[in-house]
């Protein structure tokens, strides 16, 4: 859009550093507690590390959903363009306030779950994923997320919604999980219906739910170096198996 200064100018065009810019376009970041990192037994007897993902492996990792992305059962195809948009927008700074956990059996990137704070009170999950089979590592990674948010973030609304029949089955009817009215409250994912937990409901009904559906508890402490060691690197599986 261009219009005329309705007062004399001295300097007709002015130049902009794109650092100037960039203060405007990047969000500012919350001070977020970081994931600790833990340790889950799995209940075919592998052990999965958790921990945040680091910057540089986001290209991996968005390589990886664009295989998902030609998966055309169980709106994998959506889910895996969606995870691409969300990790590219961590990676370019687009998207505020981001958290990424990759769950890893020795080395190889077996689960995910992402989300971003809205702000200190509300956490909105994004996505969550298995990228191997058995183990229950879906249910895992979901109960991780959560837990980080009420229980390390100290936030007091953890937002969900669903693209699958499958995960709303499991959570949004599983954890008895209740929706905002629509189209009041929409989550950013397509304007679908939004459903919340509240901190009370998590420490009375939800958190149990989860740990049965997990079947394990997180361990923080005394985790073997070896573990930590082995999965500091991160491999992408070779197959697809969603």
């Amino acid at each position: 859009m261009i219009l005329e200064p309705p007062e004399k100018v001295s300097q007709q065009q002015i130049t902009l550093d794109v650092r100037e810019i960039e203060p405007l376009l990047q969000a500012p970041s919350m001070d977020i507690k970081p994931w600790p990192g833990a340790l889950i037994n799995l209940k075919d007897g592998r052990r999965m590390y958790i921990r945040e993902a680091r910057l540089d492996e986001a290209p991996a990792m968005m390589q990886y959903m664009k295989r998902v992305m030609e998966t055309d059962h169980d709106f994998y195809d959506i889910v895996g363009a969606r995870v691409y948009a969300e990790l590219m927008g961590w990676y370019r700074k687009r998207l505020k306030d981001p958290y990424v956990l990759v769950g890893l059996i020795d080395g190889v990137w077996a689960g995910f779950a992402n989300g971003r704070l809205l702000n200190e009170d509300i956490n909105i999950s994004l996505h969550t994923m298995a990228l191997l089979r058995g183990g229950r590592i879906g249910a895992i990674m979901y109960y991780t997320k959560a837990y980080y948010a009420f229980e390390i973030l100290g936030n007091k609304e953890w937002w969900a919604t669903y693209e699958s029949y499958n995960g709303w089955h499991r959570w949004g009817v599983g954890m008895a999980q209740p929706s905002y009215p629509w189209p009041e409250y929409q989550h950013e994912l397509g304007g679908a219906r939004v459903y919340y937990v509240t901190k009370k409901y998590w420490d009375k009904v939800v958190k149990n739910y989860a740990r049965q559906m997990v079947g394990s508890e997180l361990i923080f402490d005394n985790i073997p170096a070896e573990i930590v060691e082995i999965n500091e690197e991160m491999r992408v599986p070779e197959e697809v198996v969603v």
